[in-house]
C-alpha cells in the first residue's frame, strides 16, 4: 500500500511532505512530487503535512486520480 500525490501538487509543490517522510520516498519530477510506492511505509505523515490536500491513500483515490498512481509507478519504474 502507498500514498499518492494528486493534481493539486502540480501547481503548488510546497514540499512539506518531503520534510516529514521518514523513509525519503518522495521525489520531485518535472511537474510534481511523486511517492515511490515500493518504498512507502504507509505511515501517513505526508498526507497530514500537505498544505493543499493533494495526498491520498491509494485505496481512497477517486477514479480520476488513479492516473497519478500510475504516473508514480512509471516514474519509479515499478
Amino acid at each position: 500500500m502507498a500514498f499518492v500525490i494528486t493534481s493539486p501538487c502540480i501547481s503548488e509543490k510546497a514540499a512539506d511532505c518531503v520534510d516529514v517522510c521518514p523513509v525519503d520516498c518522495i521525489e520531485l519530477s518535472e511537474d510534481q512530487y511523486f511517492i515511490d510506492p515500493s518504498l512507502c511505509i504507509d505511515c501517513g505523515a505526508c498526507e497530514s503535512a500537505c498544505p493543499v490536500e493533494a495526498i491520498y491513500h491509494e485505496d481512497e483515490l477517486l477514479e480520476e486520480d488513479q492516473i497519478f498512481f500510475e504516473k508514480a509507478k512509471k516514474y519509479f519504474g515499478a
